[in-house]
């Protein structure tokens, strides 16, 4: 069956490579393209291959409480949580 739109294409490859699910542990060197966050999660860092760092755009300002519920769709390279919990999902395919 084809793939008619965006939406239909997350719903196909979300959660089906790899995914890390991480507490308080510092993740580095990571290729992820989606971060979700189950229940509510502190970030205390977080990195990202394609933020832009120009007047009012800052990847620290991530670095905060998320609500239960959230996804960042972000290329993130590295990522810290302080409490709460993140599913991790890979770009590559391994």
């Amino acid at each position: 069956m084809p793939i008619d739109n965006d939406n239909q294409l997350l719903r196909e490859t979300l959660g089906k490579n790899r995914c890390d699910v991480i507490g308080t542990t510092a993740m580095t060197s990571k290729n992820y393209y989606a971060v979700h966050f189950p229940i509510t999660s502190t970030i205390t860092s977080i990195a990202a291959a394609n933020a832009t760092a120009v007047t009012g755009s800052a990847i620290a300002n991530l670095q905060t409480t998320v609500p239960a519920g959230t996804t960042i769709f972000l290329n993130v390279t590295a990522i810290t949580l302080s409490a709460g919990v993140a599913l991790c999902y890979y770009e590559d395919i391994i």
